[in-house]
């Protein structure tokens, strides 16, 4: 399966990762059911941990609402690994909430040049995904 996101929201989820270093960044992602992501919410660690996140819960409500207002979803999330490699942890893929989301990991081993990379997360079993990132998505 392929995601798709405009090509601003990858430079989004870097650039909250860098701000959130050297703990884990994390934020939600909305669009459609079809899977293209068309919203990033950059939100709060409220772990404040270098290796886990939780995602402010007043946050999450309000990137549910603002998803509701535009007619989109909550299809994902994103979190950083800021010394690692960007591959879902033995911890994410636990805690990985719903089996139908996208899950895109900023890996930071190469702090210059930190890479994005996205996965599917069902029964345990973890699928990389195909992403494309665009100008705009239509």
């Amino acid at each position: 399966m392929t995601t798709r996101l405009a090509a601003g929201m990858r430079e989004q989820m870097i650039k909250h990762a860098y701000a959130c270093h050297p703990e884990e960044s994390c934020g939600l992602l909305a669009g459609p059911s079809d899977g293209d992501v068309q919203l990033v919410f950059p939100t709060t660690n409220i772990l404040r941990s270098s290796t886990n996140y939780t995602i402010d819960p007043r946050e999450h409500l309000s990137a549910i609402r603002e998803a509701d207002a535009a007619e989109m979803e909550i299809i994902g999330v994103f979190h950083s690994h800021p010394h690692t490699v960007g591959y879902p942890s033995v911890t994410d893929v636990s805690l990985a909430p719903d089996p139908t989301w996208v899950y895109l990991v900023v890996g930071m081993e190469n702090y210059e040049s930190p890479s994005v990379r996205g996965f599917r997360i069902r029964d345990g079993e973890i699928t990389e995904e195909v992403l494309e990132f665009e100008e705009s998505i239509t």
